[in-house]
């Protein structure tokens, strides 16, 4: 039996596209010297959150960083049945994160991991230059 990602649903897709952009988002704040559980949550949520990720999505699609086939993706996900109820968010938002995170889930899956680093690497500094609305201005807490 040959795996094709392609033939996923959007949510399964998410689901591990949420733990490959998370453990991006984690070492970087470990590497900013955040290191209490406390401030980690805080700071994650910038990144992590829902409406973080929609704003996300919204940026890449702004910057025309996408190609045909992860947009396709993208809309798989954000297009996909979730039984799951949105926390703090809309659905439109909820769902427009399940697309971003189909997106991070279904490049790893392909072995794209070189794509999933550029793009985690693009989200992290749009964060951090505030343009989510979300984030701080990049600080160094040396």
């Amino acid at each position: 039996m040959t795996f094709d990602p392609k033939q996923l649903n959007g949510i399964a897709l998410a689901y591990m596209g949420d733990a490959v952009y998370e453990v991006y988002i984690r070492e970087h704040l470990l590497k900013r010297g955040l290191v209490r559980p406390a401030s980690l949550q805080r700071a994650a949520k910038d990144f992590v959150s829902a409406k973080a990720q929609a704003a996300l999505i919204a940026g890449m699609e702004e910057a025309n960083l996408l190609d045909s086939d992860e947009t396709d993706i993208f809309k798989h996900g954000r297009n996909a049945k979730s039984y799951t109820h949105a926390k703090n968010t809309d659905v439109v938002t909820y769902r427009v994160s399940t697309g971003f995170e189909a997106l991070f889930g279904y490049l790893h899956l392909i072995g794209r991991d070189d794509r999933v680093a550029e793009l985690a690497a693009w989200c992290i500094q749009y964060v951090e230059e505030g343009k989510t609305g979300h984030g701080k201005k990049a600080a160094s807490n040396n």
